[in-house]
């Protein structure tokens, strides 16, 4: 049977202390390997204290153009970093926050994704596709190497409750199927009182709690699954 290579990556990192807390809680007594860093944010400078100092800890970068809330049946922006349908401004702000990345962490990123997965849609997908190639890391759905799995999510798109995909059962489920090859694991950690007011809120500390379940560290062993983190896997391209 074809090997099984599993990273557990926390996104979001950085944006406020309880994220901070839960990917510290999900990396150190759970499954979490990898972190992907919103730079714009003031408590982006604990989440790269707490990486440089466990360094298994992969660090990647979360652009971030804004966020949008799905509400009265219709899609409005939470905040706007800049129009996403603007390329000028895309590129411009996304050179901005790689270089703050590189201040920051003092190295590039071992991977990129975005907020709200936007670099998904045209004309961003294009020109992210080109900046990963460029840096030679993984851009979350579009790696020849990293496929992507966003299941382990306790909400519809629309914000609806999914609490089962959330559960043990549910992440263990998801371990049942994985492919071979190397998988990523989307997931969004937090803990604590200072998480941000997101329809996302009460869900993070429910999916700290699942990633530190003992049951499920011993599934992944039982299962033949080896935890990996993107600066563990030397990569022979980036983007397919």
């Amino acid at each position: 049977m074809a090997k099984r290579y599993l990273i557990v990556n926390a996104d979001d990192f950085g944006q406020s202390p309880g994220i901070n807390d839960g990917v510290f809680e999900a990396h150190e007594h759970g499954i979490v390997t990898s972190a992907s860093l919103m730079v714009r944010w003031p408590d982006a400078l604990g989440a790269v204290a707490y990486a440089k100092e466990h360094p298994a800890l992969s660090l990647g970068i979360h652009l971030d153009f804004g966020e949008w809330a799905y509400r009265n049946e219709n899609w409005v922006p939470v905040y706007e970093v800049v129009p996403d349908s603007d390329i000028v401004a895309v590129a411009e702000e996304v050179t901005r926050q790689l270089e703050s990345f590189r201040q920051l962490v003092g190295a590039d990123p071992t991977h990129i994704d975005s907020h709200q997965h936007v670099h998904r849609d045209e004309p961003l997908r294009s020109y992210m596709v080109e900046v990963a190639r460029r840096l030679a890391v993984p851009l979350r759905d579009y790696s020849s190497e990293v496929q992507y799995c966003g299941y382990f999510y306790g909400q519809t798109a629309e914000g609806s409750p999914l609490p089962k995909f959330i559960s043990v059962e549910g992440l263990l489920n998801i371990l049942w199927q994985l492919p071979p090859g190397i998988m990523e694991l989307g997931c969004h950690p937090g803990i604590g009182d200072e998480l941000p007011d997101t329809p996302y809120r009460s869900e993070r500390s429910k999916e700290v709690e699942v990633l530190c379940d003992p049951q499920i560290r011993t599934a992944i062993m039982d299962m033949g699954i080896e935890l990996c983190s993107f600066s563990s896997i030397a990569f022979s391209s980036s983007v397919s």
